[in-house]
């Protein structure tokens, strides 16, 4: 498996019609979105709805369309579906999401955030920081942690 980032920031999907003239600037094209979301973020939570029917050329899509150090985190469904085998592309069971992930919106403290990520950093093993709403402001504020850190 490919080394990435120990602290990875993101949201639950890209497509947050809040963030156009926020984020988004008003005239970049609705499929130009998630490659520029990959400008800012290092991953992006897709809910098992939004990724379960998407097919081989969307996956390909998705993946040309990101850096090699993007990484998708796909919920866990309660019926099958395929996705493409890439180191880039993570199954969030409940469990791996229990030691892999920072829900940022339950848990807005960047106090213990800077916590977690030293103990997670100190066994090399990354640490997804996730807004489920989308928040930029808090999510700007974990990017800054991360960079403070170094990481």
């Amino acid at each position: 498996m490919k080394n990435y980032y120990l602290v990875c920031s993101g949201a639950v999907n890209w497509t947050h019609p809040e963030w156009r003239g926020r984020f988004y600037p008003d005239d970049l094209p609705g499929d130009w979105m998630l490659s520029y979301y990959n400008t800012h973020f290092q991953a992006v939570y897709l809910p098992f709805k939004d990724w379960q029917s998407a097919t081989e050329s969307t996956w390909a899509q998705w993946l040309h369309e990101t850096q090699e150090n993007f990484v998708f985190l796909l919920e866990s469904g309660d019926s099958p579906a395929s996705f493409p085998v890439s180191d880039r592309i993570r199954l969030a069971s409940p469990d791996w999401s229990d030691e892999h992930l920072w829900w940022l919106d339950e848990n807005f403290d960047l106090r213990a955030l800077s916590q977690r990520i030293t103990s997670r950093a100190a066994n090399g093993e990354t640490l997804f920081v996730i807004s489920r709403s989308g928040d930029l402001q808090k999510l700007q504020a974990v990017n800054d942690l991360i960079q403070v850190m170094g990481y």
